[in-house]
């Protein structure tokens, strides 16, 4: 059974942002190493990284909220193969937590970050079973690096989340995550 790696990202990207590109060539380099790629189906890094994987010949699913009143984000992007309607922002959030078999999280903003919030969470008390969480690019590691070099996150949490900086980094740590 193939599996599903979720990618979170910026909804909302300039074309000179970096993470366009970045997220193509993480989608590329998903559906080239036989992975499905999921996200929210919409915009942004979502897009570009549902392009990558769809010109790489894989399979995207797109996870939506039909009804949502984001007006930037209304619209399923193009490269979309399966898409899967949820009523709600909550609902839509935890499958795509709760059915990817690992993360690849992109340059973003509070969206992406309660995504990879949620996931880390999820993993950190055991209602996920061990899965890789990539964040992908220098962006995180100023995000995120003041909350794991605290007293508050113990060890054992910042081993669940794992740096990428190229495709070839982050497939090298999906290939070889254990459990």
């Amino acid at each position: 059974m193939t599996k599903v790696v979720s990618v979170f990202g910026s909804a909302h990207l300039e074309e000179n942002d970096p993470t366009l590109q970045d997220s193509i060539n993480v989608g590329r380099a998903l559906a080239g190493a036989g992975y499905t790629v999921m996200t929210g189906g919409y915009g942004g890094a979502m897009a570009y990284a549902s392009q990558g994987a769809h010109e790489a010949g894989g399979h995207v699913i797109g996870v939506t909220v039909p009804d949502i009143q984001l007006i930037r984000e209304r619209v399923v992007n193009p490269y979309v193969k399966e898409e899967i309607p949820f009523p709600t922002y909550r609902e839509r959030l935890v499958y795509l937590v709760e059915k990817a078999d690992a993360f690849v999280v992109m340059a973003g903003g509070v969206g992406t970050l309660q995504e990879m919030v949620e996931a880390w969470q999820l993993l950190r008390i055991k209602q996920l079973s061990p899965r890789p969480l990539i964040c992908y690019g220098a962006f995180w590691h100023s995000t995120i690096d003041y909350l794991l070099l605290s007293p508050y996150v113990p060890d054992e949490h910042r081993q669940l989340i794992q740096f990428a900086e190229s495709p070839e980094e982050m497939l090298h740590t999906l290939s070889t995550f254990k459990a």
